[in-house]
């Protein structure tokens, strides 16, 4: 049954969808071919795959879609005059009940371990997008327990985790980009440090997850340009760890690991990363577990300038043209872990 309208959505004929539309899928996630329920549309293929699914409308939400929605579309019963400006949702809502989710999913034991990896990863990743558009004290602090319940589920579950590793989606938006490298890091981490009681994984995970909340601050005509930045522009994004940490440390949430891994994760071996061209030894070792999984999931996601390249291209990329910016037992056993 299609979901009934929420505020500020459209209902939209499936005829009528668009590359950059934002659409909420009026199914459970067992009945669409797609890993997460709501997405920002990035190729005619996934309007197709939306087709192929019998569906003949959809939900779109015109405040996160990146062109407009189409004047044909049915509009909500009830909907406002066009002039007038939509309430604000509450995202705050949003997240707690996805909180919820998440941690009941992750402590379910008798769901299937290949369906609890991709029930956790779906709610994750709607929560992530629910916390990045309001990034408060109180979303970030619930989204920290949804995500220590993640990582104990991990910890605890090594069959879980191997399915964690391979079902991330290959869109590269802010909130799936973060789950993505949340759980590879994560498993990273378990693989690394597992001999050693001396760290906070409940941090480590909210840290990864959290690596690039900085973005929000980065005008979205830059982190949703389609083709490559000018120099002006990444100089720009390169703002993204300091305006993280700047929003952790407003919100209270600031603690060692947090701050360590947004502001190294873009640091390199060879000193040639940022924001502080960190060298060696100089970058923690959390950082650099978050610099792995990060350049991997850029590399296996789709961009709107290059196609997404197979885990065994962009590792093999990695080992053969990129192995100076990363510690090389580290990628030995980022490697290892996803074999």
């Amino acid at each position: 049954m299609l979901m009934s309208p929420g505020e500020g959505l459209q209902k939209i004929p499936v005829r009528n969808l668009q590359v950059g539309m934002y659409v909420i899928m009026p199914v459970s996630w067992k009945s669409h071919p797609f890993l997460i329920g709501r997405f920002r549309i990035s190729s005619p293929a996934q309007i197709q795959k939306i087709r192929d699914a019998g569906l003949e409308e959809v939900m779109v939400d015109p405040a996160r879609s990146s062109v407009p929605c189409l004047a044909s579309a049915v509009p909500p019963a009830g909907s406002r005059r066009p002039e007038t400006q939509p309430e604000k949702k509450d995202a705050g809502a949003v997240v707690a009940t996805l909180k919820d989710a998440v941690k009941e999913a992750a402590e379910d034991r008798t769901l299937p371990r290949e369906e609890k990896a991709k029930v956790v990863y779906s709610r994750a990743v709607e929560m992530i997008d629910s916390v990045l558009e309001q990034p408060d004290r109180q979303n970030i602090k619930t989204s920290k327990e949804a995500i220590a319940a993640v990582v104990d589920m991990i910890l605890a579950d090594r069959d879980t985790s191997h399915y964690l590793a391979r079902i991330t989606s290959h869109d590269f938006y802010t909130y799936t980009h973060s789950v993505n490298v949340g759980f590879l890091a994560v498993c990273l981490a378990k693989t690394i440090l597992q001999d050693s009681d001396n760290h906070n994984m409940h941090e480590l995970g909210a840290g990864f997850f959290l690596h690039d909340l900085g973005k929000v601050r980065i005008g979205p005509e830059i982190i949703n340009k389609p083709g490559r930045l000018s120099g002006e522009e990444m100089a720009e994004v390169r703002k993204h760890p300091a305006m993280g940490f700047k929003i952790l440390n407003e919100c209270r949430q600031l603690t060692e690991e947090c701050r360590t891994i947004v502001l190294q994760h873009h640091e390199r071996n060879d000193g040639s990363g940022y924001p502080h061209q960190l060298r060696g030894q100089e970058i923690h070792i959390y950082g650099r577990i978050c610099s792995i999984a990060d350049v991997y999931d850029a590399l296996t996601s789709d961009r709107p300038y290059r196609k997404r390249m197979q885990p065994f291209e962009a590792l093999r990329l990695m080992k053969d043209d990129m192995m100076h910016h990363f510690q090389k037992d580290l990628f030995e056993k980022f490697v290892l872990m996803l074999s």
